[in-house]
């Protein structure tokens, strides 16, 4: 990082960052991204979870389904897109298919 890009970077000061989950990767680079957290109520002192719906820029269209990532604020792209993608920070498990395919009934 050079200086300049450091002396940007502080001048712009820090902007909101957040980890969520990918529920759509159907957009070309797009996402659609559900970020939980929980809170206790100020009065009721019961522990509340609030979730929000994102949409996030993926220039490259790495992220899928399932992943989590990481996300940060940025000037409006769109009518809805106010996010980007910064990283990766796990990819979705999928599960791995069985080694045989199952028997299939011949008709006798």
């Amino acid at each position: 990082m050079t200086t300049a890009s450091k002396e940007e970077t502080v001048g712009r000061g820090r902007r909101h960052q957040f980890r969520g989950v990918v529920q759509s990767d159907k957009a070309d680079k797009t996402r659609v991204v559900m970020v939980e957290w929980t809170y206790r109520h100020p009065r009721y002192d019961k522990t509340l979870r609030k979730r929000s719906k994102f949409y996030v820029h993926d220039e490259k269209n790495e992220s899928h389904a399932g992943d989590l990532i990481e996300i940060m604020a940025t000037r409006p792209l769109s009518k809805l897109k106010r996010w980007r993608l910064v990283r990766i920070v796990e990819k979705a498990r999928i599960p791995q298919m069985a080694a045989e395919a199952p028997a299939t009934k011949e008709a006798a």
